[in-house]
């Protein structure tokens, strides 16, 4: 289903969604009772990480809360499990205490195997389906969406990631998406075909390491305002663009790619405060 017209949003009204941006790729959201995390990420700034095949990244700046003072989380939405900067020491000491995990088909492999106390974790393919469902509570669709962590031929390397398309009975105009750890590439030109995209949580940064040169293996600025004029969401939540030393592309690239973009690019974009609860029309 491709995007159509949409109604002025002056005309919509909030349904009860709620997102918090925690830092770097981590959020959480709030949707008719449930609360589902996204990519935790709680470590300290200061370390290295080590991403394999010669590439590394040191953290910048830590999270907006630590995850004790979260309360309790219904699920976590983690688009993989092999790089700290979508999943650190912290964010992995936490799982035990998330209701579900929903990952890819590897990573719930690897963290149902050495994560001790981790219970509930479901591995989907993309474009395979799961929900969350509970008495007194919206029965939440849960939708994989392909992702390509870097550049064609690069998948070997960099493994598994997916997105996800989160749909509810009474959603206005579309799903709420978080993109995960993407390039614009044909995967995401399929979400764009397949799916009505209301609300979209854009992992950028344009991450780049020494080792690979000019190659890029998240979202570029220029690419995003690519991908808004896809998917023409009504609301652009930008994520995972600060933090961390291999993010190489901030808020001020962005902002000044979006100078260049049409008004109606740029007016789809909402940059939240980090740390700081605001509510959604979705």
């Amino acid at each position: 289903m491709g995007a159509q017209p949409r109604e002025n949003r002056k005309e919509r009204h909030v349904k009860g969604v709620r997102l918090t941006h925690i830092g770097g790729p981590t959020a959480l959201i709030e949707i008719g009772g449930w609360r589902i995390l996204t990519d935790p990420t709680f470590d300290a700034p200061g370390r290295w990480y080590y991403f394999g095949w010669g590439t590394s990244s040191r953290k910048l700046t830590g999270p907006a809360c630590p995850p004790e003072d979260l309360g309790p989380i219904d699920a976590v939405l983690l688009s993989h499990d092999h790089h700290a900067d979508n999943l650190d020491a912290g964010g992995r000491a936490m799982l035990p205490s998330a209701g579900t995990i929903v990952t890819t088909v590897s990573g719930a492999q690897r963290i149902g195997g050495k994560t001790p106390g981790v219970e509930n974790v479901q591995g989907l393919q993309p474009w395979a389906m799961t929900r969350l469902e509970a008495p007194g509570r919206k029965t939440i669709e849960i939708t994989a969406t392909p992702c390509r962590h870097g550049p064609a031929g690069s998948h070997l390397l960099v493994g598994d990631v997916i997105g996800f398309a989160l749909k509810w009975d009474d959603q206005d105009d579309g799903v709420l998406w978080i993109s995960g750890d993407t390039v614009l590439f044909d995967g995401v030109r399929e979400v764009a075909h397949r799916i009505r995209v209301d609300t979209a949580v854009l992992h950028l940064g344009g991450v780049r390491f020494p080792i690979t040169g000019g190659l890029h293996y998240s979202l570029t600025a220029k690419k995003a305002v690519e991908v808004v004029a896809l998917l023409r969401p009504q609301t652009v939540i930008p994520v995972h663009y600060e933090g961390w030393k291999h993010f190489r592309q901030g808020r001020d690239v962005v902002e000044r790619e979006l100078e260049k973009a049409s008004d109606d690019v740029r007016r789809r974009f909402r940059w939240l405060p980090i740390g700081t609860t605001v509510d959604l029309a979705v």
